[in-house]
């Protein structure tokens, strides 16, 4: 009875501790949605990787949630579909669009003179890898769709420990006749899965396979000044992404983003897979959307954000609050020491956290 009693306690711990591999079937598809929770944690732990590892994150707490809706192409526009539709070439043709944050849209927004209500990620999903084809960036109500001249591999199908894989992408948006202006986008992307083990996140505790993506971007932005046009860098940091995925939960159990400052690492966001907690009463995830720049910054702060706001605070990387005040689109940081740093927007109980670099 005890031989049988050990020998079955063996099954499961071998069970729980299996290497698992991923597949399409485990990322979001068109008409999904995702519900994924944020947080701060400057001080979280994303170098611990490994085969065989115990990830313990059960103590994350929630500061905000979002509804991903991963966008069937059946709802995009006719120029969309004709570019991202049954109808075009195989590699270019779309499981569904979303919110996406890959361009610095307030920098654009600023130098264009133009409104931008949303900027799309088209992706597509097969058995052979989730790719970036395309973006439709939407002006003064207009869709522009765009295909990506170099494809963008994000994930290399299917996924085991110990695989790697490099990829491209390349975008050229060219705003006329709107606009005479352009976007240039040069990605690269290494992809390692450097782990597997056990992760216990608020969620629950999961079989897993840790991967880390080293995304580094070039942009640039030519603008005509009454006749004469000029090219204009957009400096962007150098990512790390360090996700944790599981079979059949569509996103990533936990995902940590880094920005790379003189060979240190930041972490600028943390989301994961949670339950519904009343947080986000189903707003979307481009509704929240929040974005400071520059970004590091030596004096100046620019924020652009959804939603109407009243206060704000600025907490140091240990939560010290260090100031506060009434809510503007520019905020002077010039007397902070260097360091990282969290700026709050508060409304009544809403509020919306973002970390920067005062240099």
């Amino acid at each position: 009875m005890r031989t049988l009693t050990f020998i079955g306690l063996l099954f499961i711990t071998l069970k729980t501790n299996a290497q698992i591999s991923l597949t399409s079937t485990d990322f979001a598809n068109g008409g999904d949605t995702v519900r994924m929770s944020q947080t701060n944690d400057p001080a979280i732990d994303f170098a611990t990787t490994g085969p065989n590892q115990t990830w313990d994150y059960s103590s994350l707490v929630a500061t905000s949630q979002v509804l991903k809706d991963f966008t069937p192409m059946t709802e995009a526009g006719t120029l969309a579909l004709f570019l991202f539709g049954p109808f075009a070439s195989p590699s270019y043709q779309g499981s569904y669009f979303i919110n996406s944050s890959s361009i610095p849209l307030d920098q654009i927004a600023q130098l264009l003179g133009l409104p931008i209500e949303a900027f799309d990620q088209v992706s597509r999903v097969s058995s052979i890898g989730v790719t970036s084809i395309g973006n439709i960036l939407t002006t003064g109500g207009t869709n522009i769709p765009v295909k990506s001249d170099t494809i963008e591999v994000r994930y290399e199908l299917p996924l085991t420990y110990n695989q790697n894989y490099f990829s491209r992408g390349y975008t050229n948006l060219d705003l006329n006749p709107i606009q005479n202006a352009q976007w240039i986008q040069h990605r690269s992307r290494a992809a390692e899965v450097d782990g597997y083990g056990i992760i216990t996140t608020p969620l629950g505790t999961f079989n897993a396979l840790r991967i880390h993506h080293l995304i580094l971007e070039t942009d640039s932005l030519y603008i005509d000044f009454n006749g004469f046009g000029t090219w204009i860098p957009i400096p962007v940091p150098a990512v790390h992404e360090y996700e944790w995925w599981t079979n059949g939960q569509k996103e990533p159990l936990l995902r940590i983003s880094t920005s790379e400052f003189g060979g240190n690492e930041t972490v600028t966001a943390i989301e994961y897979r949670d339950i519904y907690r009343g947080m986000d009463a189903g707003i979307l995830e481009n509704d929240l959307k929040m974005v400071v720049y520059p970004n590091p910054t030596a004096d100046m702060l620019f924020i652009l954000a959804n939603g109407l706001w009243d206060q704000y605070d600025i907490r140091d990387a240990s939560g010290k609050l260090i100031s506060t005040g009434q809510y503007s689109q520019w905020i002077d940081v010039v007397d902070l020491s260097q360091g990282s740093y969290f700026i709050t927007l508060y409304s009544g109980s809403n509020k919306n956290t973002k970390l920067f670099i005062k240099e």
